[in-house]
């Protein structure tokens, strides 16, 4: 097996020294997109046993397709670097993986709208994360028109009332749970307070990249995008602390010192004005709890868009969801589209 070296750098030599000739002097934008860890800069050696070798999409004009495609089918090596071009994977038959395909049409196969003519809040809100991430990382390669950048700019982040929108949904995930961990352990239910404790962890590393204005992976890469937060260290050993704890009381105290170490992000970092992050009980129960109430009120000051006041505090598609297949299938972007146009009435 040849050395192992990272998918976008393969992709960028792969364009660079073959299709690059095979294009010739048709206009065109190249580039590493879509899904896979390589996208994302996360691929090692692992990742090559699975769907993974020189690939990338070139973006022409659509009279321009046919042709392009033709002169790649007929002109890609067997080979490049020791990796095959063509290769299959699971119900994938064996073919080569340079996309040539229109831009607009890509773009509305991946995320259901051109960012070109403008992102919707019906766009925001029902796209997934790791959909923007696909289109957002990933590596360039040509962009003789620009197209790219504009696409990237448009998805950079959020607009600033949906972003604040999104912070209060993030907050309500944590207000509505943090007393259950202690309130499971109280009836002697310890796996149930060990799996809130998760599900805590979850919605505080969520709640940090949103913090840091970074979109979040799905599940597999969720810790690994987190850990690579600048601030980061405190909260991450915290939140292994309080999964792995096997007390009760020790599970609590972690998750107290994370959710004090976000609340002190949140108001480094000058989202909103500064919020009180002081520890209590919940109402008259043992519960130690931070009470992520206050940050939620704090992040609806800054929401003005009637639209997303009248909203309940559901989230993001995201936010509101975890199914895969249900955010990520291309037959399921209708229903989610569906969902906040219902929503939104």
């Amino acid at each position: 097996m040849p050395e192992f070296v990272p998918g976008l750098d393969l992709s960028r030599a792969f364009y660079d020294e073959v299709v690059a000739t095979l294009v010739g002097d048709v206009p065109h934008s190249a580039a590493l997109l879509g899904a896979g860890s390589d996208v994302l800069g996360l691929d090692t050696e692992r990742s090559t046993d699975h769907g993974w070798g020189p690939r990338l999409q070139v973006f022409v004009a659509d009279h321009d397709v046919e042709r392009v495609r033709l002169a790649i089918d007929d002109g890609l090596p067997d080979e490049f670097r020791g990796w095959p071009t063509r290769y299959g994977w699971d119900d994938v038959a064996v073919s080569h993986h340079v996309e040539v395909v229109t831009l607009e049409r890509w773009l509305r196969d991946e995320l259901g709208f051109d960012p070109r003519l403008g992102v919707t809040l019906v766009d925001w809100l029902a796209t997934p994360q790791q959909l923007i991430l696909e289109v957002t990382r990933g590596a360039v390669h040509r962009d003789e028109a620009g197209d790219l950048a504009a696409v990237r700019e448009a998805l950079a982040w959020y607009p600033e009332e949906v972003w604040m929108w999104l912070l209060a949904c993030q907050g309500r995930r944590l207000d509505q749970e943090e007393p259950f961990v202690g309130r499971a352990a109280d009836v002697g239910d310890e796996l149930g307070s060990r799996m809130l404790a998760g599900r805590l962890a979850r919605d505080l590393v969520r709640l940090c990249l949103l913090l840091e204005r970074q979109y979040a992976p799905y599940s597999k890469w969720l810790g690994t995008a987190f850990a690579q937060l600048a601030g980061s260290t405190g909260i991450h050993e915290h939140l292994l602390s309080a999964v792995s704890a096997t007390a009760y009381r020790d599970r609590e105290e972690s998750l107290v010192r994370a959710a004090r170490a976000a609340a002190a992000l949140h108001n480094a970092r000058g989202v909103t004005r500064q919020v009180d992050d002081v520890v209590g009980l919940f109402h008259s129960r043992p519960y130690r709890v931070l009470g992520s109430s206050r940050f939620v009120d704090a992040c609806l000051e800054h929401v003005c868009d009637p639209r997303l006041r009248a909203l309940p505090l559901v989230g993001g598609v995201d936010q509101l969801a975890d199914s895969t297949d249900f955010l990520s299938s291309p037959a399921t972007r209708l229903a989610r589209r569906a969902l906040y146009d219902a929503l939104l009435g």
